[in-house]
C-alpha cells in the first residue's frame, strides 16, 4: 500500500481542474477568462453555484441595477468599460449562457475514482469555509505555482 495520500473525486471539499482553453471566447464571465477546466462533477457544480452567487449580487451603475460579473468587467476590463452598459449587460448573458453549456457537456472524471494530491496533471484546491465564504487554497505544490504565476499575471496587466 502506498504512503502518498489521494482525495476521491466525489469529495466535495476539493476542486480539481486541468489546464486548457474553453470553447468560446469571454470577456466578462471571470470563469471563462481563466485556463482552469473542471474535470469533477462537484469543479462543476462548485463553478456553477459561485456564477449564480455573482450573478444573483446587484450593483448600481448609471441609475440601472446589474449583476456582480457585469460591474466586476466594468471595474477591470478596458475593453468593457468602452461599450454601452445595455450591452455590456447583454453580452454578459450570452457569455453566462454560454459557459453553463460548456460546464453541462464537459467530460469529466468518474465521482468513483480518486488522484494523488500531489499530482502534477490537476489543478487541486482545497476548499474551507470562512464564516460565508468559502476560500480555496492550493492543494498541492503545482497548484500552488500555478496560482502564483496566475496572479503574477493579474499584477503585471494592472500595473
Amino acid at each position: 500500500m502506498s504512503d502518498e495520500k489521494t482525495i476521491g473525486l466525489d469529495d466535495i471539499n476539493y476542486v480539481v481542474y486541468r489546464i486548457g482553453d474553453w470553447k468560446n471566447h469571454y470577456e466578462i464571465n471571470q470563469i471563462g477568462l481563466s485556463n482552469e477546466i473542471p474535470v469533477t462533477r462537484n469543479t462543476v457544480n462548485h463553478i456553477i453555484f459561485s456564477m449564480d452567487e455573482i450573478r444573483n449580487t446587484e450593483f448600481s451603475v448609471s441609475d440601472k441595477k446589474v449583476n456582480g460579473f457585469v460591474a466586476i468587467a466594468l471595474q477591470l476590463n478596458p475593453k468593457v468599460q468602452e461599450m454601452e452598459l445595455e450591452d455590456v449587460v447583454d453580452l454578459e448573458e450570452v457569455e453566462y449562457e454560454n459557459i453553463l453549456a460548456e460546464l453541462h457537456n464537459l467530460d469529466v472524471l468518474s465521482d468513483e475514482d480518486s488522484i494523488p494530491l500531489e499530482s502534477d496533471e490537476y489543478l487541486i484546491y482545497k476548499l474551507e469555509k470562512d464564516c460565508h465564504v468559502t476560500t480555496s487554497t492550493p492543494a498541492n505544490e503545482f497548484t500552488e505555482k500555478y496560482y502564483q504565476n496566475e496572479l503574477k499575471k493579474i499584477e503585471d496587466a494592472l500595473d
